[in-house]
């Protein structure tokens, strides 16, 4: 994992189109702004780990053959 050191208004680039800036820094948490092309999907981890969960319970479901009702 790579750690970096920004301050208040400082930004990394990732690519050449993916911009993550600090916009505020409070006592226990900091504010980023993502500055990012529509088409890339951008979620907090507790999401996406819920979206991925989601996704295997949905597929590993039972499909029901209504043509045999």
């Amino acid at each position: 994992m790579l750690i970096l050191t920004r301050k208040l208004g400082e930004s990394i680039i990732i690519e050449d189109d993916i911009k993550i800036t600090v916009v505020d820094i409070g006592k226990h948490q900091i504010k980023l702004g993502i500055s990012a092309p529509k088409n890339i999907t951008i979620n907090r981890e507790e999401v996406f780990k819920k979206i991925k969960e989601e996704n295997v319970l949905s597929s590993t479901s039972k499909i029901i053959d209504v043509a045999r009702k």
